[in-house]
């Protein structure tokens, strides 16, 4: 049996759940996004977690896709396609959210990020939405992403597919706060001792304020955004991208 790539811990009303897949900077394979779909399921349904911390083991939070996966994989069998619950549970939970980052995102990592209540990110963490650069689209995770950050750095960063520091992803609105290294965990201390002085029917209603209609129709949004991420996937382009990811070369269409 595989070992466990994702681990939920509930202490004090707080459930974290650790992404624990350290060998390819926790990426979304099938077995992760499985056990990271049960995970958030368990909490939202343990009466007794008031509050989520989504973290990480290893120097990075999450890679996104699991390209390896992805090589080779038809329109149905990209792993995309199951990554839209996981958005929607992390945007839709009753119970708050707050994503802990002592390292980078990317892709769907920063999907991740986005969905969350609260994000914190060490000041030396990275983030990059790197689709373009293998020839794909950051369809699903736009649905998260463009409510948080501002439309000109949306532009910007979704078009050119570079990185950019923690310090910048506060300032357009992606983290609510990125904080030195040593200071991570008092942060998010604090944000959680905050969030579970709340009511726990008045902070779930009060989320479904926030999400508005939003909220109402990611399903259908989501929906239609998988199948555009799983075609470019599988397409002769992303194909090449991904390929030339996994042979440290450049793809066919850099000039």
């Amino acid at each position: 049996m595989a070992d466990e790539l994702v681990h939920y811990y509930l202490d004090g009303g707080v459930a974290t759940i650790t992404l624990d897949s350290p060998h390819n900077r926790n990426a979304l394979s099938a077995q992760l996004r499985s056990e990271l779909t049960d995970a958030l399921t368990r909490a939202a349904d343990d009466e007794r977690a008031r509050v989520i911390v989504l973290t990480h083991t290893g120097t990075v939070f999450c890679a996104g896709m699991d390209l390896k996966e992805a090589k080779g994989a038809g329109h149905d069998d990209q792993g995309v396609n199951g990554f839209p619950a996981i958005l929607e549970q992390l945007w839709t939970s009753p119970k708050p959210v707050v994503a802990k980052l002592a390292g980078p995102a990317r892709a769907g990592g920063v999907g991740m990020v986005a969905a969350a209540d609260i994000a914190v990110a060490a000041t030396d963490a990275t983030f990059a939405f790197t689709e373009v650069r293998i020839g794909v689209v950051p369809a699903l995770i736009s649905v998260t992403v463009l409510p948080r950050l501002s439309p000109r750095a949306a532009h910007e960063l979704f078009l050119t597919g570079d990185t950019f520091d923690a310090t910048r992803a506060a300032e357009v609105g992606l983290l609510n706060a990125a904080v030195p290294p040593g200071e991570l965990d008092a942060k998010v201390a604090s944000y959680v001792d905050s969030l579970v002085r709340g009511g726990p029917t008045a902070l779930a209603a009060t989320k479904e304020l926030l999400q508005g209609e939003r909220g109402r129709t990611m399903g259908a949004e989501l929906e239609k955004m998988q199948a555009l991420s799983a075609h470019y996937f599988a397409s002769e382009e992303g194909q090449e991208g991904i390929a030339a990811f996994g042979e440290k070369r450049p793809p066919r269409w850099t000039p």
